[in-house]
C-alpha cells in the first residue's frame, strides 16, 4: 500500500510538472500573440501616418505652386485601410502631383506600390492616373477601384494595393518567433505524449518480470526442497544414475533461482526501490569469499590473482558490494575460452580507490563496448548460446556502482580479453 501511495504521488507530481509546464508555453504563446498585435497595430499607425503627412505636403506644394492660401481643416480622407481621397479644392496637373507624389513618399521611406486617379469636372468621373511600381516591374492596374465623390470637386484619390501584405511582410521576425513557439508547444506535447506511453509500458513491463517471477519461485522452491530431500535417501545415494539425475537437478534449479534473482533485482532498481545499508566492508575478504563461490559455481580450474598491498575497509552496501564483484568475476569467468586466468588489482590514485578486474578471455568489439552496461544488451557471438545469461549482470553491476556514487568502465587489453575498473571515491574507503 504504501509503495502504491509513493508511486500515486510521484505520478501525482509528475502530470503536475507536465501541467504547469504546458500552462508556461502557453502563456508565452499568448504573451506573443498580444506582442504581434501590438507590433501589428503600431505599424500600421505609423504607415498610416506617414501617408498622411506625406499626402500633406503634396497638397501644400500644390497651394505654393498656385500661390494660394491653403484653407484650414483635413483635406485627407480615409476611405478604407489602403484607400485615400485628398480634396485639393484647387486645379493641378497630372505629371505635377505624380512627381509630388514620388518625391514625398521617399523622404518619409515609404516604400509602398500605388495608383492614383484624378477627378475629372468635365466629365464629372474619376480619370485614372498611373500605377508606380517601387521594384519598377509592371502590375496590373484596377481603375475601376476608384469612385467618384459626390461632395468634392477638385479632388485625387490613392490607393496602395500591397498596404496589408506589408504589414504582415514587415512583422516577419515576430512570425518567425510564433511559429517557434508553435513548434515547441507541439513537440512539448508530443514528447509528454511519449513520455506517459513510455512509462504505462515501463509499469507494465516491471508488472510481468514481477509477477513472473514470484511465479517462478513458488514451484522452484518446492522443487529444491523435493530434490534435497530425495538427495538424502539411502535409495538415492546407492544409486549412481539416480544421484547423478538428482544433483543435475538440484544444480540446474540453483542455477534458474540466481536468475530469477537477477531479473528481480533489476525490476526493483527500475522502480526504485532499493535502499543502501552502508556498512564497514573489509574488500580483501568480499573478494576471497566471491573467489571461493565462483570456483564452486562453475567446478572448473579457475585461476584468481589478487594483488592489493594494504587492506582496505569502504563504506558500502555488503549485500551489493558482493553481488557487484560476483558480477564480474563471474563475466569473466563465461567469456574466456579456456582456463580462466583473472587478475584483480587494488591501487590508490589522486581520485580514490581503484579496483581492476582483467581477464584473458575473448574481449568485446569496439562498437559493443558504449553498450556493455545497457539492460538486456549481449555482445553477438558465434557460442552466444552456449553462454547463461540475460545480460543484465554488467547493468546490475553499473547499477550498484551509481548507488554508491562510483565510477565503472570497461576497456579491452592489448593482450586480450577485458579491463573492468571500479573508481571509489577518497570518502568511501580508509
Amino acid at each position: 500500500n504504501f509503495c502504491n501511495i509513493g508511486v500515486n504521488m510521484k505520478f501525482n507530481k509528475f502530470k503536475t510538472v507536465i501541467f504547469i509546464g504546458f500552462l508556461a508555453i502557453v502563456g508565452v504563446i499568448i504573451m506573443q500573440l498580444f506582442l504581434l498585435n501590438q507590433a501589428y497595430i503600431f505599424e500600421k499607425r505609423d504607415t498610416e501616418d506617414k501617408i498622411h503627412f506625406a499626402l500633406q505636403d503634396v497638397v501644400e506644394k500644390i497651394y505654393q505652386d498656385n500661390n494660394s492660401e491653403m484653407p484650414v481643416g483635413n483635406l485627407i480622407k480615409k476611405v478604407s485601410s489602403n484607400y485615400f481621397i485628398v480634396n485639393v479644392n484647387d486645379v493641378f496637373e497630372n505629371r505635377i502631383l505624380e512627381h509630388y507624389l514620388k518625391t514625398e513618399f521617399d523622404k518619409v521611406k515609404l516604400e509602398l506600390d500605388f495608383e492614383y486617379a484624378i477627378y475629372d469636372c468635365s466629365s464629372e468621373s474619376m480619370v485614372y492616373g498611373n500605377y508606380i511600381s517601387i521594384d519598377g516591374k509592371p502590375s496590373k492596374m484596377c481603375a475601376d477601384c476608384f469612385s467618384k465623390n459626390t461632395d468634392l470637386t477638385y479632388y485625387f484619390a490613392i490607393r496602395f494595393p500591397n498596404l496589408k501584405q506589408s504589414y504582415f511582410t514587415s512583422l516577419s521576425q515576430y512570425w518567425v518567433f510564433t511559429g517557434v513557439l508553435f513548434l515547441v508547444l507541439i513537440i512539448y506535447v508530443y514528447s509528454v505524449f511519449l513520455m506517459l506511453q513510455q512509462k504505462r509500458y515501463t509499469e507494465l513491463q516491471n508488472d510481468f518480470i514481477n509477477n513472473m517471477t514470484h511465479e517462478f519461485k513458488t514451484p522452484l522452491a518446492s522443487i529444491l526442497i523435493a530434490s534435497n530431500y530425495a538427495n538424502s535417501q539411502n535409495e538415492i545415494k546407492d544409486n549412481p544414475k539416480l544421484f547423478k539425475y538428482i544433483q543435475i537437478i538440484i544444480n540446474q534449479s540453483n542455477k534458474l533461482n540466481q536468475h530469477i534473482e537477477k531479473i528481480l533485482y533489476v525490476a526493483k532498481t527500475d522502480s526504485n526501490q532499493i535502499v543502501l545499508e552502508k556498512t564497514k566492508v573489509d574488500i580483501t575478504t568480499v573478494l576471497e569469499l566471491v573467489k571461493e563461490n565462483i570456483q564452486l559455481k562453475h567446478q572448473k580450474e579457475i585461476r584468481v590473482t589478487l594483488f592489493i598491498d594494504k587492506k582496505y575497509h569502504i563504506q558500502a552496501d555488503e549485500f551489493h558490494f558482493y553481488n557487484l564483484i560476483y558480477n564480474v568475476i563471474d563475466n569473466a569467468v563465461k567469456y574466456s575460452e579456456n582456463e580462466p586466468k583473472i587478475q584483480i588489482k587494488g591501487y590508490e590514485s589522486s581520485k580514490g580507490l581503484t579496483l581492476e578486474f582483467s581477464d584473458h578471455g575473448m574481449g568485446i568489439p569496439e562498437k559493443d563496448l558504449p553498450f556493455v552496461f545497457d539492460k538486456f544488451y549481449r555482445v553477438a557471438r558465434q557460442d552466444n548460446k552456449d553462454i547463461e545469461g540475460f545480460g543484465i549482470g554488467l547493468s546490475y553491476v553499473k547499477r550498484v556502482c551509481e548507488w554508491h556514487k562510483w565510477q565503472v568502465s570497461v576497456k579491452n587489453n592489448e593482450e586480450g580479453g577485458i579491463t573492468v575498473s571500479i573508481q571509489i571515491n577518497k570518502n568511501d574507503y580508509e
